[in-house]
């Protein structure tokens, strides 16, 4: 599984040049790919991006060869039309390998084996958030052939990326991650992407529960929603595209996503980027502290959901804690990613300034090199000229929008009736066009980014012995004198009436 001859970002001529001497030409550089990610405040569509990579190759037969017959978990779903979610801890599981399950797929419903008990007809299969390190441990050169490099994280390769495998109707739960963006590459059939803006988090009807580190779940099926229950559902505004085999989605920070295969099988891979380590400092000064703030927020939501759910009942973790969080952490445990969380916000404030003042630095140096005026850019900096600056990339990045970057559009479809969904695809869907962590950070996600920032943060402060006071260790009973603030459970006590009448 070689890679073929690659253009690379120093010898790539313009976009639209074309091919040279069999390479291809990417449309953008790596740098300019990364700028237009870190600026993008909307999903949008990659195109002729990837089309070098050796993963656009990863066909779910081709993958069943690689694995030779290694098992991997299916979470089996209906293909039934219903308003309530199917969450991932109400659908069932089986270990099989993908020869088994291609053939299944097929409509060769087996008498015996892992799939027997499941009616193609009826259930669809999908094999969701496989990360490369465990699935292809034995075959780590494979990593090579995911190049996230290309948009201007480089190292980045199948090593930090995951991949999904599924058969027609399988699909995600509405949700939204609470830190960091995704990169989203479709390699096998296609999938369509339901996505509403942050501001509309409202009318999403957030829960964290079923719990899931990192993702906030809706209780809407955004496919078939209950408007009586749910009535405020009708203002979201719902973006939706399909993405085709080669082209590379990317969905910004706190977008919300539901995701469907509408064709019989369907291979993509994905990739969760950090924010915390865009090189565009002065760009995302703001989405940095609130990831760092993300992460106390998601410590003090673990330590709360387990400590009352297995009070409630420890033996049956099954009815509120998602399948891919494997078990519930104790307390003690969470309290450490707490007070590991808090200790990175506090270095952040503590580095906060000095990155602005290099990052402002850089943005004079760059907007000189475009010839702007330099007495205009000082005045812009003593009057907040940051927010301007960012307008300015956000312009430069949206005018390139064309044959290479499509924009998610808001769609003007109407609601899906009772009796199927408005939005299945006649084959000739095209991206832009009105018609899918997704992002779960569990254990493994969590560790790999908590690994880069916060754990290094941690280790350098545990051995200063000057540790300011601010810092010292957070205990239950902190966390419970905040929590009990009457501001707090007056809060509490109105989303409960909320809750409550939603059913009257």
């Amino acid at each position: 599984m070689a890679a073929g001859p690659r253009a690379t970002a120093d010898t790539a001529p313009a976009a639209g040049a074309g091919e040279v001497e069999g390479e291809h030409i990417k449309p953008f550089t790596p740098e300019k790919a990364k700028e237009i990610i870190m600026s993008l405040q909307q999903p949008a569509i990659f195109c002729n991006m990837a089309v070098d990579w050796p993963a656009q190759h990863w066909t779910a037969e081709h993958l069943s060869e690689v694995l030779h017959g290694k098992q991997i978990r299916f979470r089996m779903g209906m293909k039934r039309t219903d308003t309530v979610p199917q969450f991932e801890t109400t659908c069932g599981y089986v270990e099989a390998t993908l020869e088994e399950f291609l053939t299944w797929n097929c409509d060769q419903s087996p008498l015996s084996g892992p799939f027997r008990d499941y009616d193609h007809s009826k259930f669809w299969a999908y094999a969701d958030y496989k990360y490369f390190v465990s699935l292809f441990d034995d075959k780590t050169d494979i990593f090579e052939g995911v190049i996230w490099s290309d948009f201007g994280f480089p190292g980045r390769n199948g090593r930090e990326s995951t991949l999904w495998i599924g058969s027609m109707g399988a699909h995600t739960p509405c949700h939204l991650d609470s830190y960091g963006c995704n990169l989203v590459f479709q390699v096998q059939g296609r999938k369509r992407w339901h996505l509403f803006p942050p501001e509309d988090t409202p009318f999403l009807y957030p829960t964290r529960i079923p719990y899931e580190e990192s993702s906030v779940f809706s209780k809407i099926n955004v496919v078939n929603p209950d408007l009586k229950r749910f009535p405020r559902f009708c203002k979201a505004r719902r973006h939706v595209v399909t993405l085709n085999p080669g082209q590379v989605l990317f969905v910004p920070r706190h977008w919300w996503h539901y995701v469907e295969s509408i064709d019989p099988v369907t291979v993509s891979i994905n990739s969760w980027i950090e924010l915390a380590y865009s090189w565009a400092f002065y760009l995302f000064l703001a989405a940095m502290e609130e990831d760092h703030q993300a992460r106390v927020e998601e410590a003090i939501t673990r330590i709360l959901v387990c400590a009352l759910k297995t009070a409630e009942d420890p033996h049956n973790t099954r009815a509120w804690l998602n399948p891919t969080e494997v078990e519930e952490t104790s307390h003690e445990v969470n309290c450490r990613y707490l007070n590991r969380a808090v200790s990175a916000l506090f270095d952040y404030y503590r580095t906060s300034k000095v990155v602005e003042i290099q990052a402002m630095r850089t943005n004079r140096e760059h907007m000189k090199k475009e010839g702007l005026n330099v007495h205009n850019h000082m005045e812009m900096e003593q009057t907040g000229g940051q927010d301007l600056s960012l307008g300015v990339v956000k312009q430069e990045a949206a005018s390139l929008f064309g044959p290479d970057l499509v924009p998610v559009i808001l769609t003007s479809e109407e609601l899906p009736s009772k009796t199927g969904s408005i939005f299945e695809g006649d084959g000739k869907d095209f991206v832009g066009e009105d018609g899918e962590h997704s992002g779960k950070l569990h254990c493994t996600k969590r560790q790999r980014m908590m690994s880069k920032s916060e754990d290094a943060i941690v280790e350098q402060n545990a051995s200063n012995s000057n540790m300011a006071p601010s810092q010292t260790l957070i205990s239950t009973d902190d966390l419970l004198d905040c929590l009990l603030n009457p501001q707090v459970t007056r809060i509490v006590a109105q989303l409960l009436i909320q809750g409550r009448n939603l059913w009257f």
